[in-house]
């Protein structure tokens, strides 16, 4: 690979730089020596060699740790150096050695699941809720693996001779609960805990810094930010790193080069962003915990961008009546979406499995974009309609008092 995706630019950096320095030059900081200030874009899937040995060499080396191969690129199921400086750049965010990038958020998970089956450890720990595409791939064992559910408090019980990972997300999708990272990772001992940081991003919180060795996120989200790159990504050790290289490189989950651009483009304005976002949501969380068509409301003491509120009246009506936030799956684009998590991104999880994670039937899910907080305001009040009887007959308060206001 090239210099990107080794590091081998290091000694440009002469003193630890801050989270929204890193975003804007990790993954370029070699750009201005060769004369370029955008990263190129590498589009090829093959490179020629007119040195067989030396090639055959390096894909043996690769073969034993999964290792970027020293040296020119060779082929691009191996890897590429414009996704390489992606996640070089990544890395840099969450405070890990490397990160590897995966077609989807599913493809990443995947790849960690099978590394660990493959050391036979094919027993997972697992705390809801979690996405609803997560949640269904543990359960149903698609790829071999047993899943035992528990609360944060029952990780070190459910612990196995045969445990190869604990998964955790926080905050949660879509309820938002968070748990305590550094506390969960100790109840883990020597098992890897995977935490899902997809909706609060480096920006809110490192996970690697509180003890988890795997940090995932669906990149499609804030990573890439504006609804237009399907992406996952693994921060990790280099140890780990090399096992889910080799996962990539024999399943083919390989990341598109202008997708890596995307991201790469996307991390530079992600702390504007989630911070932006992330005022409009907390003003939008404190009006909708104030109104009487609202049952409850929840917002992450840690903040971000997502907020998960129960309506009095009938949740798919809300969505049929918004005209400036759209009504779609995904989240953390710069513009706000609104879902209904019981008919769509959890409707794949059992409807027991699913109340019980608190995730309701009148549950909406909304990630806040970038607009005017009055004009999103104005369409959520339309949107939500009439408060019903019940909810206007002394439940004025309920809605502020039912959740304990927006946390």
């Amino acid at each position: 690979m090239d210099t990107a995706s080794t590091g081998a630019y290091d000694d440009v950096r002469t003193a630890p730089r801050a989270l929204a320095t890193e975003a804007v030059h990790a993954g370029r900081d070699d750009l201005a020596r060769q004369g370029l200030h955008a990263p190129p874009i590498d589009l090829s899937t093959t490179y020629p060699s007119y040195d067989s040995r030396g090639e055959a060499a390096r894909i043996d080396a690769f073969a034993a740790d999964g290792a970027d191969p020293a040296g020119p690129p060779v082929y691009g199921r191996l890897g590429n150096p414009t996704v390489g400086r992606f996640e070089t750049a990544l890395a840099r965010l969450e405070g890990t050695e490397s990160a590897v990038a995966f077609a989807s958020g599913m493809a990443a998970l995947s790849a960690v699941l099978l590394a660990r089956s493959a050391m036979g450890l094919r027993h997972v720990v697992a705390v809801r809720p979690l996405y609803g595409c997560s949640d269904h791939l543990l359960t149903a064992g698609l790829l071999g693996t047993e899943v035992t559910w528990t609360d944060p408090a029952g990780i070190a019980d459910a612990l196995r001779p045969d445990t190869g990972l604990v998964m955790v997300e926080s905050p949660a999708n879509p309820t938002l609960a968070e748990v305590d990272l550094r506390a969960v990772a100790h109840a883990c001992g020597s098992v890897p805990l995977l935490a899902d940081n997809t909706f609060a991003t480096p920006v809110l919180q490192r996970p690697a810094e509180q003890g988890a060795r795997l940090v995932l996120h669906s990149a499609t989200k804030y990573l890439g930010g504006h609804g237009d790159v399907l992406a996952g990504v693994v921060a990790c050790d280099e140890e780990f790193a090399g096992r889910l290289r080799q996962i990539r490189f024999a399943t083919g989950g390989v990341l598109h080069p202008l997708a890596g651009y995307l991201l790469l483009r996307g991390l530079s304005t992600l702390p504007v962003r989630v911070r932006a976002a992330s005022a409009n949501a907390a003003e939008l969380a404190r009006r909708l915990a104030a109104d009487p068509r609202v049952a409850r409301v929840r917002y992450p003491r840690l903040g971000g961008a997502m907020i998960a509120f129960e309506v009095h009246g009938d949740p798919h009506e809300v969505i049929s009546r918004v005209r400036l936030v759209t009504p779609a799956v995904s989240l953390g684009s710069v513009d706000t979406l609104i879902q209904h998590p019981a008919s769509i991104s959890h409707r794949i999880v059992d409807a027991d499995d699913r109340r019980g994670a608190g995730v309701s039937d009148r549950l909406l899910r909304l990630s806040v974009g970038l607009e005017d907080v009055d004009d999103l305001w104005a369409d959520l009040d339309r949107a939500l309609g009439t408060a019903p009887e019940r909810a206007m007959t002394g439940a004025a308060g309920a809605g502020a008092t039912g959740h304990g206001g927006p946390h």
